[in-house]
């Protein structure tokens, strides 16, 4: 007999197969004897006790009969034909990556054209990011193989269960390298540091079936006749012609939206969030959520069997959103720009979250009503510009990468600093390598950002113990947190309304946020345009 029950365990029985045992055999009334094996299925934390942690463990059980190890959905991707129809994607980020696989699951084959380098050569580039201050435009945190999310977390949580299969996604990414464990996790992370050796081994596999990706190839314009898409013009001059194109170029592929508005291809402006990055000591935030008292040396000590703790927190304020955003335990603050000039920071970690440091995304939701006040001194922005809340971004960046004075260096100040409109004397310690600048966050952020976040982030540090302290800092600027722009297409064809087999797609599109949820958008968009092909073939 075969049963799934769940577990309630104290932090360390977690870790003891002969306490689950215990634990089982009571919950099922049997002898331990009678288990023949078991294997975790699900795996959860529950911290809202102030008195014990539990940790909730799912497992499947095996009584009285053969134990048989957890069996792993795995995808066989077979040799495309000679005859296979095209399908051009440009960009190599999740959404592209997972598209490029669906299609080849689909008989049909896929040219992935990159602007960036592959993983290994993206190394050096983001190197002299974080030690010289150098942004190469076409390769750094946000473009390259694996796009943005390869050197910028790998965090595999999402929501979007309606956008479609997130377990064979999951399922995936452990069959081309990545730990069973994310298969159980609540919150599933892989980590910067192995994330590139899973995407490399999702590429060979790619070209192995037949596949192209094509690395150091800017597309610059679209082949277009009669209001249909028919191939692509990189930077070379090279064009490449296909039965459909997938636009999944990312949420800082500002020349691709500025091609479509110069060539009349319908965009639209995306309300986005924007703010800055604020950073505690590890250790404030696991006493915070794991309730724990400080140690003899001051410190406290969540001890081996609990992970870096997290936080997910939100406040209405003056009628807008303020909220964390891509929160990283054990975390970096890293240099995440795409234009000398401008300065943005993001945040990842390692897949042991095993830094001193704890770091979040803090943002104030902007509308094109925000943007049109912040400006208006320049006097051509209106209302029917699709392009206003990128600008709105770039002005910010600018104003960022100036007040932190060059090189990236970024604008920082202590938490209580900031909400009081104090300039901070000193700075603590930091992870963000390039370096911190003391500066008063008015300089950068526009008040209707500033305040909100001043009265966010006190009404957080009700909430949470600690967490409004001056030995946490703000970084600016954190802009990027999705594409400012949307890229319409049709609800059931997943096509542009306007130009045909054209497929917007994922998070530079508007319709993703995250590896999970663009994964599952490459996919989707994948299917629709196999099921086109194959009816013009009935």
């Amino acid at each position: 007999m075969q049963q799934d029950i769940t577990i309630q365990l104290k932090p360390n029985e977690a870790f003891s197969n002969e306490i689950i045992l215990l634990h089982i055999a009571d919950i099922i009334g049997k002898p331990v004897k009678s288990i023949t094996g078991f294997y975790p299925m699900k795996k959860s934390i529950d911290a809202r006790s102030r008195q014990q942690i539990w940790v909730n463990l799912t497992v499947k059980v095996f009584i009285d009969e053969p134990f048989v190890e957890r069996q792993l959905d795995s995808i066989r991707f077979l040799e495309l034909k000679k005859s296979a129809k095209e399908v051009i994607i440009v960009g190599a980020g999740p959404a592209g990556i997972f598209a490029a696989l669906k299609l080849i699951e689909l008989g049909i084959k896929p040219i992935i054209i990159e602007r960036g380098k592959d993983v290994r050569a993206r190394r050096r580039d983001l190197a002299m990011l974080n030690k010289e201050g150098v942004v190469n435009p076409e390769s750094n945190y946000c473009f390259g193989e694996g796009g943005a999310g390869t050197y910028s977390d790998g965090k595999l949580y999402t929501r979007s269960n309606k956008r479609g299969n997130i377990n064979r996604i999951l399922n995936l990414f452990v069959q081309f390298g990545a730990e069973e464990k994310i298969l159980l996790e609540a919150h599933p992370h892989i980590g910067t540091n192995k994330l590139p050796h899973i995407i490399t081994a999702m590429r060979e596999q790619i070209i192995a079936c037949g596949g192209e990706v094509l690395f150091d190839k800017k597309v610059v314009d679209f082949i277009v006749q009669n209001e249909i898409i028919k191939g692509v013009i990189t930077q070379e001059g090279d064009k490449h012609f296909a039965e459909a194109v997938i636009l999944a170029t990312g949420h800082s592929a500002r020349d691709i939206f500025e091609l479509l508005h110069r060539k009349n291809i319908l965009i639209e402006a995306k309300p986005f969030a924007l703010g800055v990055r604020i950073e505690h000591p590890q250790s404030i935030i696991d006493a915070a959520q794991y309730h724990i008292p400080a140690s003899l040396n001051g410190t406290p000590d969540r001890g081996e069997f609990l992970p870096p703790a997290s936080y997910s927190l939100v406040e209405q304020v003056q009628e807008k959103g303020v909220f964390s955003f891509c929160m990283c335990p054990g975390g970096i603050i890293a240099p995440a720009a795409t234009n000398p000039n401008e300065l943005v920071v993001n945040g990842w970690s390692p897949s042991k979250r095993n830094n001193p440091f704890a770091n979040s995304g803090m943002v104030v939701t902007v509308e094109v009503a925000d943007a049109l006040k912040s400006l208006n001194y320049l006097g051509n922005s209106t209302n029917s510009n699709p392009l206003i809340l990128l600008e709105f971004q770039k002005m910010i960046e600018a104003k960022a990468f100036a007040a932190g004075g060059g090189k990236l260096v970024a604008p920082a100040q202590r938490v209580v600093d900031f909400c009081t409109n104090k300039q901070s004397t000193t700075l603590p310690d930091c992870s963000y390598l390039p370096g911190i600048n003391s500066v008063q966050m008015k300089e950068v952020l526009p008040q209707f950002i500033q305040s909100r976040l001043q009265q966010g982030i006190q009404a957080f540090g009700k909430r949470m113990k600690g967490y409004y302290t001056n030995e946490a800092i703000v970084v600016a600027t954190e802009s990027r947190t999705s594409s400012p722009i949307r890229i319409p297409r049709d609800h059931e064809t997943l096509q542009h309304p306007q130009i045909k087999n054209l497929y917007p797609c994922a998070e530079g599109a508007g319709y993703a946020g995250g590896i999970v949820s663009a994964a599952m958008d490459g996919e989707k968009v994948a299917e629709a345009i196999f099921q086109k092909i194959n009816s013009a073939l009935d």
